[in-house]
């Protein structure tokens, strides 16, 4: 279990979290919002640039849209690095990765709606949308946490 607590495996778990779930989950928001509302993927992405940018990062174009793309990686990384570096000291998380990821994705969801969010640049306002919150919550759960703990729990085991 030592080589799981290396720096460089403890890192590689992170960007291999990072990447795949930051990638379903800005694919399922661009399909949510495309569909939904047909919105385009860079429309997506500046909506991400919004919370540093506020209302600017709608006429920004691409380069707002990359900001958006990176800060959406950022703050996946920064997810992932949590709950890699908790399960360090928490086996409960490796060992039970589907409960524990679920359970994360939930976490995730609150500090994300109900913390970053508003206190971030970004329109968070308007009405109470269940199907947004629904998919919001559901994305968090499937497509964030369930990802993070699986990877976490496979390299753990790779170890």
């Amino acid at each position: 279990m030592e080589a799981a607590k290396s720096p460089r495996h403890v890192a590689l778990t992170i960007l291999l979290g990072a990447a795949v779930a930051g990638t379903l989950d800005i694919t399922e928001a661009c399909v949510y919002w495309g569909v939904t509302k047909g919105v385009a993927p860079e429309r997506v992405f500046q909506g991400v640039a919004s919370g540093l940018l506020g209302k600017a990062a709608f006429t920004g174009g691409a380069g707002a849209a990359a900001l958006g793309l990176a800060a959406h990686y950022v703050i996946m990384t920064g997810m992932v690095a949590c709950y890699v570096l908790a399960s360090l000291r928490l086996p409960i998380l490796i060992k039970r990765p589907v409960t524990m990821g679920l359970a994360y994705g939930a976490a995730t969801f609150v500090a994300m709606k109900y913390g970053v969010v508003p206190l971030s640049n970004a329109n968070h306002g308007g009405p109470f949308v269940l199907a947004t919150f629904v998919n919001n919550l559901s994305a968090h759960l499937f497509v964030v946490g369930l990802p993070i703990a699986l990877i976490a729990a496979w390299r753990a085991r790779q170890a």
